[in-house]
Formats: C-alpha cells, structure tokens, sequence
C-alpha cells in the first residue's frame, strides 16, 4: 500500500527561523509519509510545479502543510479547482493576525500554533504544536574557536537586528564588558535598518566596548557561532516561538532570555536550566550578565542541553506534527 503523500510550502526569498523549523522535522516523517516541499531557499526533496498539480489532482491522500499566507493563497487556488487535499496552516506570529489572514486560516482543516499565548489570541481552533531541535546537529563543542573574534570568551545575541529584538537593552548592559578584556560580544543576524545599527555601534562606543561588540551578518554557519559563545542572551520584547533560544540551549550554552516572551519561560526555569529577566531592565541583565562573567552563577547549559533532548526535540514535534496530519 503507497504511503500518504506529505508536502511542506515555503515561499519566502530568505531563509529564517521557519525555514529551519521545517529543514529540521522533514527526516521525521519518511517513514509514514512520502515527503516533498514545494518552494524555495529550503533544503528538502523538492518537488516541481507539474508535479505538485500532479499528486493533488491525484486520488492519492495528500496533506499539504503551509506556513505563509502566500502558500495558503496558492493552494486554495488549486482547491478551487477542484484538488483534493487536507490543507494544515502553523500561525508563526505572536501578534493579533489580520482579517486577511484569520479568513486564510479558517480555510485551513487544522491551524497549529507554536506557545499558549498565540494560541489564545488567535481566536480560532488551533492545535499547539512547538518548534524543534535537531539534536543531532545543534550539539555542543567546547573546542569551536571563531577566527573573526579575537576575545577568548563569547556571549552571543543571534537573530534579526531590530528593535523587538532588544539589542538595544543589551548593548546598555554589555557596559560590564569594559572590565573584562577576554570577552566580546557577537550580534549576528540581519540588520533591518542601517540606522539601527549605527544607534547600536554609538551606544557600544558610549561604554568603550566598540572593541569587543562584533556585528556579524546573518550566516548559514549559525551553529559554530553558539559552540564558541559561554553565554547567549534573548534580550526581545516579542518572539513568535524563539527557536533561537531552543537551538542555544541545544548547544550547552548558558541562557539569559526575557520572562514571558514567546516560548522563553516553558524552555526555561529560572536558575535551573538558564536564567530569565524582565524585559527591557538593563539593570537585571547587567547583573545576570556579570555574575555569568564572574561565575557567581553556575553556567548551565549542560541543563539546558538537556532539558532540550527531553522535551524540544525536532523528533517530538514531528510526531506532535503527525497527529495532527491524520
């Protein structure tokens, strides 16, 4: 008997957090579905257009899994048509969705949302299913060193640069730096605006830290970037999930994240697994920040490695995924 036909969309001209949220449960599925995505700038089995048309004008099961209301858009023209086929939507935004998008959404057979509060601001039926890790790749190696970044020891802030973000909270907390030569901090993702990032550079030249702030573009080469760091910080006022929290943990990094955003106070118990402070307080970071530095605090990231294995898992969702497929 052939296997139900899977397909993943991803229409989308750069690769973000979604993108790898999907790269990461694919593999997870072969064995009960045969598994495609349609789209661009995703690893995966690609498929062509003919050959999408081809299996949802088939008699074949087929579930198609979008994450974008431009893919969701495609497929309901497709289903207008006349394709056969389950339509699941995951809700990625923490944020109050627009008409367009809620009509979108209730289209869809299933909508799956990522943490408790998407869930309950939505409005509609949804399935809570959260992101996960690929373990085997996002591990931990102490000996990772990176040639741009002359400190022996790294705290890294990895995601978009923008305001949300709150770079700029801890840019003011990273003043500690001055006392501490062997440290730097690495912000590495892309900049939304250039004069963000000059805000950024002017608040690091205030604290005599420019030497020690490094400002690295978005890079496929995240992984080496959270090996070599002791410490990551999630300093963000929103997240829709904050994979990028999940995948430091993964690799044993020591994290300090904002209480209460996205998915940041289910990864993580304060002092147990990592340490968690009130959005946009300078003051309680710098603190976290330097008695991490200090070693007052224990690092953690061996706890928080596996608090990840346990429960955040790529494995996980995709079995989670699965349910919500049949």
């Amino acid at each position: 008997m052939s296997k139900p036909i899977l397909i993943h969309t991803h229409f989308h001209k750069r690769r973000t957090g979604v993108t790898r949220s999907i790269e990461n449960v694919l593999p997870f599925f072969d064995e009960k579905f045969e598994t495609y995505i349609y789209g661009y700038n995703v690893e995966g089995n690609k498929i062509s257009s003919s050959k999408l048309k081809s299996l949802l004008f088939s008699k074949k099961e087929v579930v198609v899994h979008c994450h974008r209301n431009n893919e969701i858009m495609r497929m309901l023209f497709f289903r207008f048509l006349g394709a056969k086929f389950k339509l699941i939507a995951t809700r990625h935004a923490e944020t109050t969705p627009s008409k367009l998008t809620l009509k979108l959404l209730k289209s869809a057979d299933n909508v799956v949302t990522l943490i408790k509060s998407m869930s309950e601001k939505l409005g509609i039926e949804n399935t809570i299913v959260g992101h996960g890790v690929n373990v085997n790749l996002f591990l931990p190696d102490n000996t990772k060193k990176l040639s741009n970044i002359t400190q022996e020891n790294i705290i890294l802030c990895a995601g978009r640069v923008r305001k949300a973000k709150g770079q700029v909270v801890l840019l003011e907390a990273a003043k500690v730096l001055k006392q501490h030569s062997n440290w730097a901090l690495a912000i590495v993702g892309k900049i939304d605006k250039p004069v963000f990032l000059e805000e950024l550079q002017a608040i690091a030249k205030k604290h005599n830290i420019e030497n020690q702030v490094y400002f690295v573009d978005e890079t496929s080469d995240i992984i080496s970037y959270y090996q070599a760091s002791k410490i990551a910080v999630v300093p963000s006022f929103s997240e829709g999930f904050s994979l990028v929290t999940a995948e430091a943990m993964s690799c044993g990094c020591s994290v300090i994240a904002t209480k209460n955003v996205g998915v940041h106070s289910s990864l993580i118990t304060h002092a147990k697994n990592g340490y968690l402070f009130e959005a946009g307080t300078i003051s309680e970071l710098e603190k976290l920040i330097l008695k991490s530095i200090n070693n007052e605090i224990p690092h953690l990231g061996k706890q928080a490695r596996e608090e990840i294995l346990m429960n955040w898992s790529a494995k996980k969702e995709a079995e989670n995924l699965i349910k919500v497929y049949q």
